[in-house]
């Protein structure tokens, strides 16, 4: 086979292509591709896992091959969530860090995620050297002084997390939670810095489970049905989950009604333009809302688009030139944060937001489209059979007009094709970067004609 890293990382069926062998492969292409970049004595890489299946074991196979390496490795001691090996890399100045997770992924899945020195996803530029070697299988020597360190990073990423939100501003609203981190890495994170403020937090599925429930561990409204029930039966303040690796966010507003992250990002940017005064811009990928658009022009912001994949925003972050950037499949951070999702991020500001205004969500949404006007947003999936793909190739080439009769004023290449129309409608079709499916996008101002668009669109394609 062909290991490739996808949108985030390289992701495979355990027992299928996630092998030993591959995972051995993988783990010295890493290492080899670090020792090329710069000397190896003295460099830190931390190693962790999420709580997927066989994560301790892989995760030890990839410390014994960093520790031959000569790297001291600090191995993550518990199922870890990506950002916090994030923040780990930069507090440590470790030249990197190996995450075995596939984060949203159905249970059978495994992945490995490589972040760079600096606590971002590695880049296009980088994952191709990685292939490189995975390719000729250039494992590379062994080194000296090379150890392995058992390593606990929860204490310091909570400490950090204290600097980033308005805790004191949560704690006075007396506010009443729910937490879902579906079996998950954010158990014993967002609930406990919860709980350390005074708040009383409910937590469900907290416990190990390698199948999820059955399900991917993925925060959307159709996996989080148990979240909504709580909300509503004890009228809770919110509900809060966050995905298998702790990057990915699903809210749950009083009353039951889901946020989706389309919208939690244009509020979440209209409210830290608020609250902390910032005046940088803020970025969203291609296949999200243009109601973020909408929000940077009424607060006299700077827009980015970027591709998708988040170490794409993640750059925007280090250089400092964005409040807030997020993806619509729930990835967000935020100025000063670091380049990485964080879904116990988002979750908090969500939780800061309602305390600090006084009013749920949905409130808040609801004086958002007043002022900028509404926008209804969605996806829809087709299978990426052999037929599919071809046919994409060749839309993808295409240079029409109009598509269901509707006139395209302008074509985007960003990352696959994006056809904008008039009144802020537009539709977007790529294929994903973690799951073998191309997606479909779309965006209008009502619900009737975003189904229309998005119909349209797979006839497009199919057609």
């Amino acid at each position: 086979m062909t290991i490739r890293f996808g949108t985030s990382g390289w992701r495979a069926i355990i027992a299928e292509d996630f092998t030993f062998e591959n995972v051995r492969l993988v783990a010295e292409s890493i290492c080899g591709y670090l020792k090329d970049k710069s000397a190896v004595a003295g460099q830190t890489l931390i190693v962790g896992h999420d709580s997927r299946f066989m994560g301790e074991t892989f995760t030890n196979v990839a410390t014994e091959i960093a520790s031959r390496k000569g790297f001291t490795v600090l191995r993550c001691t518990e199922p870890t969530p990506t950002p916090v090996i994030s923040h780990a890399i930069r507090d440590k100045q470790a030249a990197g860090g190996i995450n075995f997770t596939a984060s949203h992924n159905p249970p059978e899945y495994q992945g490995i995620k490589f972040s760079t020195a600096d606590g971002a996803p590695a880049l296009p530029e980088i994952t191709k050297q990685i292939e490189h070697r995975i390719a000729n299988k250039m494992s590379g020597h062994d080194a000296p002084g090379g150890e392995i360190k058992d390593f606990d990073p929860r204490p310091a990423y909570l400490d950090d997390l204290k600097t980033k939100i308005r805790f004191d501003v949560i704690a006075a609203a007396k506010g009443r939670y729910a937490y879902d981190p579906l079996w998950g890495t954010g158990r014993g994170y967002l609930n406990k810095i919860l709980l350390d403020h005074g708040l009383e937090v409910e937590t469900l599925h907290d416990w190990r489970d390698v199948t999820f429930g059955g399900q991917p561990p993925e925060p959307g409204e159709e996996h989080i049905p148990d979240l909504k029930k709580l909300v509503v039966e004890k009228g809770l303040t919110m509900g809060l989950a966050t995905d298998g690796d702790g990057d990915r966010f699903g809210i749950i507003d009083a009353g039951g009604e889901f946020i989706t992250p389309n919208r939690l990002i244009a509020v979440l940017t209209d409210y830290l333009y608020e609250s902390r005064g910032w005046t940088n811009g803020v970025a969203r990928s291609v296949a999200t809302s243009h109601q973020v658009d909408r929000v940077a022009t009424a607060r006299g912001i700077k827009l980015f688009e970027t591709p998708v994949g988040f170490k794409f925003i993640g750059e925007l972050i280090n250089n400092d030139e964005i409040i807030l950037g997020g993806e619509e499949s729930a990835g967000l951070s935020i100025r000063g944060h670091y380049p990485e999702k964080d879904g116990i991020l988002a979750c908090l500001l969500a939780a800061e937001a309602v305390a600090a205004r006084g009013i749920s969500l949905t409130e808040q949404l609801e004086a958002l489209f007043a002022r900028d006007g509404k926008l209804e947003s969605g996806r829809i999936g087709v299978k990426l059979t052999p037929d599919v793909a071809a046919k994409l190739k060749e839309k993808l080439a295409q240079e029409p007009t109009e598509i269901g009769g509707r006139r395209i004023e302008s074509i985007n290449r960003m990352d696959g094709v994006k056809f904008l129309f008039g009144n802020d409608a537009w539709m977007l079709m790529r294929p994903s970067g973690t799951e073998p499916m191309v997606r479909i996008y779309a965006e209008s101002e009502s619900s009737q004609d975003l189904e229309e668009l998005l119909e349209q669109g797979r006839r497009y394609l199919l057609g």
